[in-house]
Parts: structure tokens; sequence; C-alpha cells
């Protein structure tokens, strides 16, 4: 099997459904977010600091990946089955953060992100993640976009932020909090 088709030399992809689309489109651009966040991810979860979270951050590619599927699809026209979010998914990344929360000490200042590579990278990750919950709420005021999508990514941007500053408690590495100049 031949991994490119030269259907998308103009510009047009298909959507899941069939719908023919500008690889412009906010959709496409919303769901190639995704899939950027899910390779931050991957990048994230390959940190050594990250072997008892490896599960987890696995878990929350293949939710990634879900997502996706429902962004790629023709809301009018797909037929085809697409995995579904459940308000658990969400949930897990809550009770993920209460954990970490219990073991952080109370934050009382912005946090500048660094400190560690490690923790760079989960920091980039929430980044892309807060671009793709924005893409998704845009493409939301369009066209269907299930409300669980926004949510999770909600959740997601909140878990990565709590997972730096737990990354950068395992690896006894400083937060720098933010000194406003005044």
């Amino acid at each position: 099997m031949k991994i490119y088709t030269k259907t998308g030399d103009k510009g047009l992809t298909s959507l899941i459904g069939g719908t023919r689309v500008s690889k412009a489109s906010l959709r496409i651009e919303t769901y190639g977010t995704v899939d950027e966040l899910n390779s931050y991810i991957g990048l994230v979860r390959d940190q050594e600091v990250n072997a008892p979270r490896r599960d987890l951050l696995k878990e929350i590619q293949d939710r990634l990946f879900t997502i996706g599927a429902s962004l790629a699809s023709d809301p009018e026209k797909s037929k085809m089955k697409i995995p579904d979010l459940h308000e658990e998914d969400v949930l897990l990344l809550e009770s993920e953060m209460d954990r970490m929360n219990e073991q952080l000490p109370e934050l009382r200042a912005f946090i500048l992100p660094g400190g560690h590579v490690a923790v760079s990278y989960a920091h980039v990750a929430r980044c892309v993640c807060r671009r793709a919950e924005r893409l998704a709420i845009h493409l939301s005021e369009e066209s269907f976009v299930a409300e669980l999508v926004v949510i999770y990514l909600n959740r997601l941007s909140d878990y990565l932020f709590v997972l730096s500053r737990q990354m950068a408690q395992d690896l006894g590495a400083e937060e720098v909090t933010w000194k406003a100049r005044l």
C-alpha cells in the first residue's frame, strides 16, 4: 500500500464521509492541532520521569485519536461509527490532578514554563492543547463539535499544567515563579 495518493495535491482533503474540503479549513486546522498535541504528549510520555505515568499518557493519546476522528468526520454526511468520548475520560483527568495536587505545594504565584527540559515539554503540550481547545470552540460556532471534545481539551490542559508541576517536583527542579515588575 502506498502512503501517498496524490489526491491532496491541489490543496483539498477528504473528511470521513467523503466531503472534500480545503486543507486550510478550520476543521482541518483543528484536528491537525489535536494531532500535533498528540505528538507532544508522546514526547512527554517518553521522558524517563514519566515512567509511572506512561499508561495514563498513552490513554490520553488514545482519547486524542478519538477526538481527531470525531473532528475529521463530516457531521452532515458521515455514516461511519466513530469512537466517542465518555464523561469518565474527563473524570480520569480530574482524579489524576487531584491525586497529584495532594503531593504538590500550594500554588501561590504564576509559574514560568521551564526548570527542566522534560518539564518544558509538558508546558509546550499544554500550550498546544489550549490552542486546540480554542480552535474546537471556534469550529463549534459554525459546525457540530461534540461538547465533550471541548470539555476534554479544557481539562487536559489543566492536567498538563499540574503534570508539569509534578514532573518538576519529581525531578527536583526549581519551579520558577513569575515576579511582576512594578
